[in-house]
This record gives C-alpha cells, sequence and structure tokens, in this order.
C-alpha cells in the first residue's frame, strides 16, 4: 500500500469531456501542483453519496484557501457512471473532478484494491483521503471499516492538513 512520502504510480484514469471519454494521466494532474484526492468504493453507494462527496462539496473553498488546486473523486467505475454520479450530487457543479479508474489500475497499483463479492463490489477502491504535492503523497487518511465516512471526509482531511 502506498504511503505518506512516496510518488504516485504513472496511471490513466478516464473522464468524460465534450467529446466522450478523455484519458486523464494522474502524473499530469498532480505534476508541480497540491491535489485533494478522494476515492470511493463505488458512486452511488450510500455512504459514498450521503457523506463522502457532499464532505468535499462542503469543504471546497476551505482547501482552496489553504493552497490546493484541485480536488479530485476516484472511483472503481466507468466514466458515464462518474460524469451522471457528479451531475447527481452537486459534485461536477462545485468544481470536483470526477475520474474514473475503469481498469482498477491505479487503485491496484496504490494497494488500495478490494473485494466485496458479497455486496456486488468487485475490483473496487478501499475508501481513502490524500494530499498531493508534485506527485508526492504528504498526507494519506483511512477509515478504520466500512461505512465510515469520517477521516477521509474533506473536514477529516482538512483538520490533519491544519
Amino acid at each position: 500500500m502506498i504511503s505518506v512520502g512516496e510518488k504516485l504510480p504513472e496511471a490513466t484514469l478516464v473522464q468524460i469531456g465534450a467529446k466522450g471519454p478523455e484519458p486523464v494521466a494522474i502524473g499530469d494532474k498532480t505534476r508541480g501542483r497540491k491535489v485533494a484526492i478522494f476515492a470511493v468504493p463505488g458512486a452511488y453507494t450510500p455512504t459514498c453519496s450521503a457523506a463522502h462527496v457532499p464532505s468535499f462539496i462542503r469543504t471546497k473553498d476551505q482547501l482552496i484557501a489553504k493552497g490546493v488546486d484541485e480536488i479530485i473523486c476516484i472511483s472503481v467505475n466507468d466514466p458515464f457512471v462518474m460524469a451522471a454520479w457528479g451531475k447527481e450530487t452537486g459534485a461536477t457543479e462545485a468544481g470536483i473532478t470526477m475520474l474514473a479508474d475503469a481498469d482498477c489500475s491505479l487503485t491496484e497499483a496504490i494497494g488500495m484494491r478490494f473485494d466485496a463479492a458479497a455486496a456486488g463490489l468487485l475490483a473496487r477502491s478501499l475508501r481513502y483521503a490524500m494530499l498531493v504535492e508534485d506527485g508526492e503523497v504528504t498526507i494519506l487518511q483511512m477509515e478504520k471499516g466500512p461505512g465510515i465516512c469520517e477521516l477521509t471526509a474533506g473536514e477529516g482531511l482538512l483538520e490533519t492538513m491544519g
């Protein structure tokens, strides 16, 4: 699992642009920038929709005031689902970048993949929040159990940033 002080690996995520799906290199998003990244087990899942995304919408201005250049939400879903979920939750309108890790490559590369077959969730991401500065993880927060969104919420990341 990735740790504080390590660089994010190169990986290509996908977002919906004006002409459809577009590749997004995570390295390009983080190089020379301060980026808050949070990952969810799945779009439209209860805790992700009711707690995690809304927490970053609520704290966006405070994060920007602390020097964050961009807030990115990542899920192992397809980019069409991420685009629809971003619109439905208000995340897109709030300026949060919704990226799909469609093939789970970034999630696997950083050691965050899990499977919960009983819930129908296969090849998903653990819930986390991280601050990445010039490609290096400077803060990494994870929850102690499923269905919890406290340390990984926007407020939890803000508190750790001090």
